[in-house]
């Protein structure tokens, strides 16, 4: 089979190498899509908290076929970036007929983190205002439509036009730059949003919580412009405001049974039709490298599948 290996920390090549056996309780996935995520690219880089030793196939959610023939979609924590995969047969999910494979491989981990997040973690309420940061990509443009979904309204914060273009096109009611965060928010929700959804976090993360109203609450999906941001607690306890962390692939791997009801109950959304998932970028698995990188300087808008 041919898989991205990654032989030395920050490369990876695209090679022949033996075909996974799968082992007792896994099945064979003969990999259609494979879903790129920031986290994969942390890997590579050897920047993630979790190390796998060298050489490693990186790729965390896969969609394809299994050899029955049956659609399936699969976390599989590494190993995606390849022909084949073989996972646990429990993580194997079967694909409803709305989802192609690239939006099917790109599904589980940003709709997953948006609804844990928004709905469990953030408490979010119809008529609610959602703040969403990084809303042009894969996570943040999640965020927009679970946010809508659950009867809220949302202000979407990107970077570029194209980003702005992608949330506006995923639902969000209004879209704003990052320059001054702080007063489009609160003047687009008449004085301050319900809930930040935040996977930026560095300079954005405190105007973004200064534009929350009395008791808002504040989401820390993650770091994607690569600075922990300190924020000021005086900002927290003024207006009785709240932060929540968010650690959906932490919790899931703790709560499988959890996890798997959340996702059930996301793909039924998408098979009544109250979700339609963006289609991600596709490009050939020979560019895995390539895309990466466009995803550790912020290049991409939505998600990306790789097609092997």
């Amino acid at each position: 089979m041919r898989a991205a290996i990654c032989e030395e920390l920050g490369s990876v090549v695209v090679t022949e190498t033996a075909s996974p056996a799968p082992g007792p309780g896994q099945v064979l996935v003969t990999v259609e899509a494979a879903g790129v995520n920031y986290v994969d690219a942390l890997f590579v880089q050897g920047r993630y908290q979790i190390k796998p030793p060298l050489p490693f196939t990186p790729g965390s959610e896969v969609a394809g076929t299994l050899p029955s023939g049956e659609r399936v979609l699969a976390m599989c924590g590494l190993g995606g970036f390849a022909t084949e995969v073989a996972v646990p047969a429990a993580s194997a999910v079967p694909i409803p007929d709305e989802l192609d494979f690239p939006r099917a491989a790109t599904f589980t981990q940003s709709y997953c983190t948006a609804l844990f997040a928004l709905r469990d973690r953030a408490a979010l309420r119809p008529g609610e205002s959602v703040l969403v940061l990084g809303a042009g990509g894969g996570v943040g443009l999640a965020a927009v439509q679970i946010a809508k979904a659950m009867g809220a309204r949302v202000l979407a914060a990107a970077s570029t036009e194209a980003k702005r273009e992608a949330a506006r096109e995923a639902g969000a009611d209004e879209t704003i730059g990052t320059d001054d965060i702080k007063t489009a928010a609160r003047a687009w929700s008449d004085g301050g949003v319900d809930v930040v959804y935040d996977p930026v976090g560095g300079p954005l993360a405190d105007p973004a919580l200064r534009s929350l109203r009395e008791r808002g609450r504040y989401a820390v999906i993650g770091f994607a412009s690569g600075d922990i941001p300190s924020l000021p607690l005086n900002q927290v306890l003024l207006r009785n405001r709240a932060i929540v962390g968010v650690d959906w692939g932490a919790w899931s791997m703790a709560n499988p049974g959890p996890q798997r009801a959340l996702l059930d109950e996301l793909l039924a959304m998408v098979a009544k039709g109250d979700l339609t998932p963006v289609p991600p970028r596709t490009a050939p698995l020979a560019s895995a490298a390539d895309v990466l990188d466009d995803l550790l300087n912020r290049r991409v808008v939505g998600k990306v599948a790789l097609l092997p």
